[in-house]
């Protein structure tokens, strides 16, 4: 009874024996030496089936480096290591505007219908009164409505002042400008109006002159 019980213990001479052989790998030091598990190969294994690469392949990336405008969210990144010089595509139904080169208009800080409304007045009471007093912003934007009339009104054809009638609110103002304009300025080629500055407006202190016929 004692015989059995001895030999169905366990004991550190059979627990070695069940783990697999290892071999001593090579340390830089020969006090610290640090055994590797070696496994051995079955024979139906050749060594051309047995290949391993000794570079590693990148993981590939999920979303491309460079796509767009905008910044990439670094939350959705997968391995990416710039991350300053990583952008995606803005595909959110719009579109994207370049910058306005060339086309400066003076926005006179109103929509597009008032400062139409606002340019035809101001050259409605130009062309009544020859002189008026406005700031410069205004005075600069209207000042090629007002040569315009006077070009329309020195043709003098039936097609020139419908359309003069159509911007000059006051329609005698319209008759009275094709009747003296080609007397006036018939010489003249262009260059039918005078800025001249003045001092700036008491309250909000804007920037004012006075725009006058020459």
């Amino acid at each position: 009874m004692a015989t059995a019980t001895a030999s169905s213990t366990w004991n550190m001479t059979s627990l070695r024996s069940a783990l697999p052989t290892t071999l001593p790998s090579p340390s830089p030091s020969p006090s610290l030496s640090i055994p590797s598990l070696h496994f051995p190969i079955s024979s139906s294994y050749t060594s051309s089936s047995l290949k391993f690469s000794s570079s590693t392949q990148k993981p590939k990336m999920m979303i491309p480096t460079f796509n767009g405008l905008s910044s990439l969210n670094p939350l959705l990144s997968f391995g990416t290591q710039d991350m300053g010089f990583t952008l995606t595509i803005i595909d959110n139904g719009g579109r994207v505007y370049a910058m306005r080169h060339g086309r400066k208009v003076p926005k006179l800080n109103r929509p597009p219908d008032q400062r139409k409304a606002l340019l035809r007045g101001l050259t409605t009471q130009l062309l009544k009164h020859g002189r008026i007093k406005t700031t410069r912003a205004r005075a600069s934007a209207m000042r090629k409505f007002v040569d315009k009339m006077i070009t329309l009104a020195k043709d003098g054809s039936l097609h020139k002042r419908r359309q003069a009638l159509g911007y000059i609110y006051e329609k005698q103002i319209v008759h009275a400008l094709f009747a003296e304009v080609p007397e006036r300025y018939g010489e003249r080629n262009g260059g039918y109006t005078r800025i001249i500055r003045t001092l700036p407006r008491r309250g909000d202190n804007a920037p004012m002159a006075y725009i006058e016929l020459v």
